[in-house]
């Protein structure tokens, strides 16, 4: 199965992605299994965590069935850098064409962060493979409704920022295709115990609006 296959195939199980900002790689295969027991498998370590590159490594040496990858990665050697840990998604905050160009080149999973619909449509000329509204506080789900009629079928949307199980329903009615979800799921500090916990109450919510 190839890459952009499993990340379909994961999306559809559980559009929901794991950003552990701050994550520490000694911590990484713990809280890795309790998102794992939540059933989430799209994993982003922000670059600008404590030594990023070796928390991915180990992650994807102990969970070969989920997707984990970078975020916040802002140049193409950054891309060229995750992608010798073994990282597999390249998450951006921004729409940087050769960020996007360098994921394409190497194989991986590109999620470029967008807010217009110029940056949308850019990001996906250069082969996005879906596009991450950041900081969605600055957006709305009428925003997302909007660009969804006029981008092409089947772009995922991810909101990102601010996101909480109280506020998932309307994203999703407008056609979000799924979340990024970063501090009300991991912060720096938080107990494995605790990060399952939230995980698990994501996903629940998650599937419960999903079947409504």
């Amino acid at each position: 199965m190839n890459l952009l296959t499993r990340f379909q195939t994961l999306q559809a199980q559980l559009p929901l992605i794991a950003i552990l900002r701050g994550l520490q790689p000694a911590e990484a295969v713990e809280i890795g299994a309790a998102l794992h027991s939540a059933g989430f498998g799209l994993w982003e370590v922000p670059l600008n965590s404590p030594d990023p590159l070796r928390s991915i490594a180990a992650m994807r040496a102990a969970y070969p069935d989920v997707l984990v990858g970078a975020g916040t990665v802002l140049t193409a050697q950054q891309v060229r850098d995750v992608h010798a840990a073994g990282g597999q998604l390249i998450i951006s905050p921004n729409c940087n064409p050769a960020v996007i160009d360098e994921s394409v080149k190497l194989g991986l999973i590109s999620l470029p962060g967008v807010l217009t619909p110029t940056e949308a449509f850019t990001a996906l000329a250069h082969g996005a493979h879906g596009l991450k509204i950041f900081p969605a506080e600055l957006a709305s789900p009428a925003v997302v409704k909007a660009l969804l009629a006029v981008l092409p079928q089947g772009t995922g949307i991810y909101p990102v920022g601010g996101i909480s199980p109280d506020n998932m329903a309307p994203w999703l009615q407008a056609g979000a295709a799924g979340f990024g979800i970063g501090s009300s799921l991991f912060k720096p500090g938080k107990t494995a115990a605790q990060v399952a916990a939230d995980a698990q109450a994501f996903a629940s919510h998650y599937r419960a609006l999903h079947k409504a």
